[in-house]
Parts: structure tokens; sequence; C-alpha cells
């Protein structure tokens, strides 16, 4: 973990939390939460010496090649159209990839793809897109996302502002009497049991317990909440929201397989979008939105649900890289490939067991 003086820690934490393009995944709390991975803060100074940008890169041994693969989670803090900033991250990166003897840097800005301007500064650094890209497993972020700008609105006009049918759920959820509560660290566990009811019904993978134990340390209670969607004072969906600089991130959620009916998910999502008006954020992000482009994808109903909401989808530039050692990053590849058709073939095998069991759900709905 990169080691900052006192002075210098609270300027970087100022500079964060007030740059439009902040983002969570680039911050040093969420360098502590991923602290398997090896962490590095580059900070670039303008002439006056103030910060101009910064960029937060993880770093991982991988097995048997011993090497390390270098990443920047959504890419760097600054201006998209700094060039200087920008070629002074790319020079500071080699640097680390020479102490670590990394084979590749790769980073996914939160920038549009259609950033023209963006793309020809990347371009004349050296900088690679990935192509080709036709699912979410080939990418570590979701490449489409959907954002909604909160920006002179109160809850009233957000709701006017949802499609009529989502905005009679959330009213819905209310009249029925679903309430929402704000949960402490020890209601993780319940949280915990609520998404694995929904991995078995919506096949994602959960992380175990300690993993949102170690995300409520590092953030809560600056920047993390946990709120849970209850009837009858029974825990029916939950969510766990993050609040850093001008956004609200929709970070993880489930639901149970009883009262779904009641739409608790709906009113979730308008209770974030709530605290993001409680802090004075400018946006809200539902993160990624999958089966964007197909109707048959089997995440498409993710992205009906997050639709409703009428955010602005945006489609965010390619996953950028760098290759500092070729003949690794051919073998890296080559494993990597092998590994993930080994995950798909052991995954399609758990689906067809969970669909032969007698507690299968014909339940289609995927609300989160």
């Amino acid at each position: 973990m990169t080691k900052l003086a006192k002075k210098e820690a609270d300027e970087l934490d100022e500079f964060l939390h007030s740059h439009p393009r902040a983002h969570f995944l680039q911050s040093p709390e969420w360098a502590k939460v991923k602290s398997e991975w090896e962490h590095e803060m580059i900070i670039v100074r303008d002439k006056n010496n103030k910060i101009s940008g910064t960029m937060s890169i993880l770093l991982r041994k991988i097995p048997v090649i011993n090497r390390y693969i270098m990443y920047a989670p959504r890419g760097f803090v600054g201006d998209a159209h700094d060039k200087d900033t920008i070629s002074e991250f790319t020079r500071k990166a080699k640097e680390i990839s020479k102490k670590y003897k990394a084979f590749i840097f790769r980073l996914d800005p939160d920038i549009l793809n259609s950033d023209q301007e963006f793309r020809s500064i990347i371009k004349e650094l050296g900088y690679k897109t990935k192509k080709n890209i036709r699912d979410t497993n080939q990418v570590i972020q979701p490449k489409w996302i959907s954002r909604i700008d909160l920006r002179g609105k109160n809850e009233e006009d957000l709701l006017k502002s949802f499609k009529e049918k989502t905005r009679y759920n959330v009213r819905l959820a209310m009249r029925k009497g679903v309430t929402v509560r704000e949960g402490a660290r020890e209601d993780l566990p319940a949280f915990h049991d609520i998404m694995k009811v929904t991995e078995a019904r919506d096949d994602f993978y959960v992380r175990p317990l300690w993993y949102f134990e170690k995300i409520w340390d590092e953030m809560y209670p600056r920047h993390l909440r946990l709120l849970i969607a209850e009837y009858e004072g029974t825990p029916i969906s939950a969510v766990l929201p993050v609040i850093y600089g001008n956004k609200v991130w929709y970070l993880y959620g489930g639901s149970t397989n009883v009262h779904r009916n009641l739409m608790p998910n709906y009113l979730l999502q308008f209770e974030m979008m709530k605290l993001a008006l409680e802090n004075k954020c400018d946006f809200y992000d539902f993160r990624g939105v999958s089966g964007l482009k197909s109707e048959s994808h089997q995440q498409h109903g993710i992205y009906k649900f997050k639709s409703g909401f009428n955010g602005d989808i945006m489609e965010l530039i390619d996953e950028m890289y760098i290759v500092y050692n070729p003949l690794v990053n051919t073998l890296f590849n080559i494993a990597e490939f092998l590994y993930k058709q080994f995950g798909r073939v052991k995954n399609s095998f758990k689906r067809k067991k969970f669909r032969s069991s007698s507690d299968y759900s014909n339940n289609s709905e995927k609300s989160e």
C-alpha cells in the first residue's frame, strides 16, 4: 500500500472528493478493500505544484509465470483531455512495471466511448484498446452503465422522471407496507443470506461474507450504507450503496424469493437516489446494464429493471492496455482462456443441477 505523509494524504483526499470525475474504485479506501493486491498511487502535479491527476493501481502476482499484472480500476481521476498529465501517468506506470516486473498494464476509464479527443491522446501514448467484446466475461468493469443526473431535481422530480410502470411499483411498495431501514455491521450476515438467495435464483457469483465485512470496515460510515427493505419486520431485500465525491453507486443488492410482488427492489433504488440527494451528489450510478442489445441475453431483465428509472445509458471506452512483456502476456492469455472455458463448463453443470432440483423457481423476473 502506498504510504503518504499526512499533509499529502489530506490533499489527495480533498482532490478526490472534489473532482467531477471522482470514482470510488480509484480511492485509497478501495485499495484497502483489495489488500490482497499490492497498491501504488500515482500523483501528478501541475506547474503550481497542485494535484492535476491521480491514478490508483492494483498489482497482483500471477502464479506459475511469477509476474505481476497492473490494473487501474476505472482508470484515473483528472481531466480526460489533459495530455501532459496522462502522459505522466503513463511514464510513472512504466516505472512501476519495472519495479514489480509487471507484464501488462490494464485500465478501464470512466470515459465515454465517443470521446475522440481522449482516444487520440491514448493512441499517441501507445495504449491499445480491447476489440470485439462480445459479453461481460471479457471485461473487468461494465462497458455499459446507467446514470441518473440529479442536478436541480428533488424527490418528486425523480418520481415523475421514472417510466410509468416503475413509478407505479415504487408507490406500490410504499402502499403495501414495505419499509426501509439503515442497517448496521451486525446486519451483514442477513444481507449476505439475501445475496446467496439471489445468487441461486439469478445465476451469478456472490463473494463470501468476509469480503462484505471488509468493505464495511474500510468504507463505513463515510462512504457506505446498508439499506434493508422489510415487510412485517422481515428483511426481503437489501442493497449496499457507495457514496463518493459527487456520486452514489449501486454496489451490491439482492432480494429473497418471498414478497417479490411487493416490489421492494424498486423502493430501494428510489431510497438510494434519495440518499444521493441528501448528500448533495450530482449523479446516481446504477453501474452495469447487461443484455443491452439482446432480449435473449440471460441478464436482459436487469437492463429492463434499471432502464425503468430512465437513467442515461452510456457506453464507456473499451478496456485499454500497454504490454510490457509480449511473451509473458501471450502465455497469460492462453492460460486465462483455458481457465474461463473450464469455468463455463463448471457453471453450466451447476445450472443444470440447480434446475433439476425441487427448489427451482419458475419466476423469470430478474430485478437485481
